[in-house]
């Protein structure tokens, strides 16, 4: 590494000394941690197939980052690789976290360490620099008293192996727009169209409301406020001139949900919007919205890559076929840190009581738990292991961190996973007891990507 790597960063431990690991925050450029940060962020980049940014757009970004509060990890070769290498300066791989909150259930908000801009250089695979990185940084937000991290993961073999599981799912829909779309029931309130600049301001305090109502529902970063204002285009992260808005206002006369979209051209083989964002506090906003969206003049199809699985839409139309899947796929992907305190925090379906047997390849959240929930609050107390010392004796039911996390926010249920081989029943009637304790009040969504 070179000597100008950012203000005060943190040297992480390894095994060897082929790698220094370093943690540092944003800059900006002419601050003395640019040349790291923009290094860092073409690593990145480069990770995800992502152009070649300049630096006014990395720029940027590193604002959004400064405004989450993210922490920068990159793990860095000790010795220059030769003279035809990317350099000592840029990372072999990438690794970034921020913290937000989770809707766990009931309204609770639990704080998430939050994994993201994951990567490693295709020449230094297979050589366990993910897992050292990944140990590292979750034992880290155990410690600072975290109960639960979350990722999004571009591909779905990789991280159970690190004890996350998933947590909430997502559809890719399309919409028959036109004639064929009407709606079986009165959706309540009115819609305005409106300047993509008004959700500055508003868009966040509209999500705030939906994540409080909302299982599975993960704190929105910066750049969504910006995303929904028309102020981050995807291409440059200029100005959005492709976004429209709509606001939905409930019959206070009160906005209560918003959707952004944009018109993908007459190139296409039907004239097609595309949903950007849509939040909606209220049933009968989501479904005013939609109601706007499939009237629009000129348009016969309406398409959008986060809905959620389990979505009332086709329920309210007159002609449930107007709506087809065409991707159905994992989103939230969770893990529990610290599994007393987890279970503390989260909301409840039904009191009772129940002994878990929870196994964990990183020892971090593993050991045999007394949950008990009484009103609604549970508490979970570490109990030792039965005579003999046989690991899950006296258990109810024994499962992984993975599933434990899968059932957190009520995006599967207990039995499900039991039929899948996921969670072994000790106990007979166990599986029925927890399937009423950890069930919520709505089904689980999320609608943050990061």
């Amino acid at each position: 590494m070179g000597a100008d790597t950012g203000p005060d960063p943190q040297r992480g431990p390894f095994d060897d000394d082929a790698y220094v690991l370093l943690r540092f925050p944003a800059a900006q450029p002419g601050e003395a941690g640019w040349p790291a940060m923009r290094a860092w962020a073409l690593a990145g980049q480069a990770g995800f197939y992502d152009r070649r940014h300049d630096d006014e757009y990395l720029a940027k970004c590193a604002a959004l980052f400064a405004a989450d509060g993210r922490e920068l990890t990159g793990l860095y070769e000790a010795a220059p690789s030769g003279p035809w290498g990317l350099g000592a300066d840029v990372p072999v791989a990438t690794f970034a976290t921020l913290r937000k909150t989770l809707n766990a259930g009931h309204g609770r908000l639990v704080p998430a360490h939050l994994v993201t801009w994951v990567t490693v250089r295709t020449s230094h695979r297979r050589r366990g620099l993910l897992r050292r990185m990944m140990s590292a940084d979750l034992a880290r937000a155990k410690a600072d008293g975290v109960p639960v991290a979350a990722l999004t993961a571009s591909e779905g073999a990789i991280y159970r192996r690190f004890g996350f599981g998933v947590a909430t799912a997502e559809r890719a829909v399309t919409v028959d727009a036109g004639p064929r779309f009407r709606l079986a029931v009165a959706a309540g309130g009115r819609v305005e169209m409106v300047e993509p600049a008004v959700l500055a301001e508003l868009g966040p305090q509209l999500f705030d409301r939906v994540h409080r109502r909302t299982p599975g529902s993960v704190g929105r970063h910066e750049r969504y406020r910006l995303a929904a204002a028309g102020q981050f285009a995807r291409s440059d992260g200029g100005e959005d001139r492709e976004l429209r808005a709509a606001l939905h206002l409930g019959d206070d006369g009160r906005p209560d949900g918003y959707v952004t979209y944009a018109f993908l051209g007459w190139e296409a083989e039907r004239p097609t919007v595309e949903v950007r964002d849509l939040v909606a506090a209220t049933h009968s906003a989501y479904l005013g919205l939609w109601e706007f969206l499939g009237s629009l003049d000129l348009i016969e199809r309406i398409v959008w890559k986060e809905a959620p699985a389990d979505d009332p839409l086709p329920w309210a139309l007159a002609d449930p076929r107007v709506m087809s899947t065409t991707e159905a796929r994992d989103m939230l992907w969770l893990r529990i840190l610290d599994t007393e305190a987890a279970l503390g925090a989260r909301g409840w379906g039904s009191d009772g009581g129940l002994t878990l047997r929870v196994e964990d390849q990183l020892g971090l959240a593993s050991g045999t738990f007394r949950l008990t929930v009484s009103g609604g609050t549970g508490a979970a107390e570490r109990i030792e292991s039965a005579p003999g010392g046989v690991p899950g004796a006296g258990a109810d039911l024994v499962l992984d961190v993975a599933d434990l996390s899968s059932l957190y926010c009520g995006g599967v249920g207990p039995a499900t996973l039991a039929a899948a081989g996921r969670i072994t029943e000790h106990r007979p009637g166990a599986l029925r007891e927890a399937e009423a304790m950890f069930a919520l009040e709505r089904p689980a969504h999320c609608l943050t990507h990061f």
